[in-house]
């Protein structure tokens, strides 16, 4: 037989390790493998030392989350397990964050998550515990043929979570399984109430988990205090305009803050981490020609690429037409369509629409932009 999962095996007779954060979509995913039949052990990873970051924001993998997990198992029965990747986290997470800024980026530290702690290392120690599946609560949808799986948008497209998933490897893709895909928010806690779950009216996390009310600069502040350094706004020719007090306070396409008198309003162009300078011009100059990418990850062949595909260049961005040339694990791409404000560091992911849905082909990391109106 083959149960829901894919597995030719019976649920009872699969062993599964569900990825439990302490919020309700993990936590409605164990009680549906419970419900189900299969052998469940959920997992929780501590992240990081919640007790040294004061947060009045909503966040994940914190101490209250944690605690949560682990009532939701002991009310479900099932086996729970707590991993201490603290260190795991603060050397490939954090710090990577605080790099990304200090150099002019606008980084994705919950992509970065998922490619190291939550998915290498958690699909690691799920092998070693001999599971046949690891079980996230991620809005995607998975399809297989053949044994390989492929990742599709979610059925709820305001809670798609496809982006943040791009450096999912293949090895990864086939051993993962996402059975919220195909529903949206308000069934998943409609769900959580018929199990009873404590976490059923628990709110969403927010922020970003070790950076307290959105305050990036104070994250940074704490761990690089010498990444404040003044330095010089420069208009689109080259002119001194300004100055300011640290690159960190900027991102493209800012607005607000810029703090300079001018004619028409002013954003944010470029930051050039090399000169400690932030260039600022007119709204129009914020249109991106072509966008270079590195590390790139694909989930298909490159046969994809031929023709036009579709990216998103931010989570909550729209699908835009592209074109995009990729060697080995570098891309340039080009947009078909107008877009403002991409920052290095973000992420480019691609999609391709076939009768399925939208499938994501994989994607990279934005290492430089090429502005329209700019030469560079």
């Amino acid at each position: 037989m083959i149960n829901s999962l894919g597995i030719k095996k019976s649920p009872k007779d699969t062993k599964i390790v569900v990825a439990m954060s302490g919020g309700v979509d993990s936590s409605v995913v164990a009680g549906l493998m419970k419900k189900e039949g299969y052998n469940v052990t959920g997992i929780t990873l501590k992240l990081y030392d919640d007790t040294k970051i004061p947060s009045h924001g909503r966040q994940c993998c914190a101490g209250r989350d944690i605690i949560d997990a682990k009532r939701v198992s002991q009310n479900l029965n099932i086996d729970h397990q707590i991993l201490y990747y603290q260190k795991k986290f603060k050397a490939e997470v954090i710090d990577s964050f605080i790099d990304s800024y200090s150099a002019g980026e606008t980084p994705i530290p919950c992509v970065q998550c998922n490619q190291t702690v939550k998915f290498r290392d958690l699909f690691k120690f799920s092998k070693e515990l001999n599971a046949d599946a690891l079980v996230t609560g991620h809005y995607v949808l998975r399809y297989e043929n053949n044994g390989e799986g492929s990742m599709y948008r979610a059925e709820d497209k305001n809670r798609d979570q496809s982006y943040f998933l791009f450096s999912t490897t293949q090895e990864q893709l086939d051993f993962l399984r996402f059975p919220l895909g195909s529903i949206n928010k308000t069934e998943t806690r409609e769900i959580a109430n018929k199990l009873e779950l404590n976490v059923a009216n628990k709110p969403d996390s927010q922020d970003i988990c070790f950076v307290p009310n959105g305050d990036y600069a104070s994250v940074i502040k704490k761990y690089r205090p010498q990444s404040f350094k003044n330095g010089d706004i420069l208009d689109i020719k080259g002119t001194k305009i300004g100055s300011h007090e640290g690159i960190i306070n900027y991102t493209i396409g800012q607005r607000r803050g810029i703090k300079i008198s001018s004619k028409e309003p002013l954003y944010v162009l470029d930051i050039k981490a090399e000169n400690n300078t932030v260039i600022v011009g007119p709204q129009d100059s914020l249109n991106i020609k072509k966008l270079y990418l590195r590390d790139v990850n694909l989930l298909t062949d490159l046969s994809f690429f031929k023709n036009e595909i579709f990216i998103k260049v931010r989570s909550t961005g729209k699908l835009l037409k592209a074109r995009a040339t990729i060697e080995k694990n570098k891309a340039i791409v080009e947009l078909l369509q107008d877009e403002k404000g991409i920052s290095p560091g973000q992420a480019c992911v691609f999609y391709f629409k076939d009768n399925l849905g939208e499938r994501v082909l994989g994607g990279g990391w934005i290492d430089k932009t090429l502005n329209k109106n700019l030469s560079t």
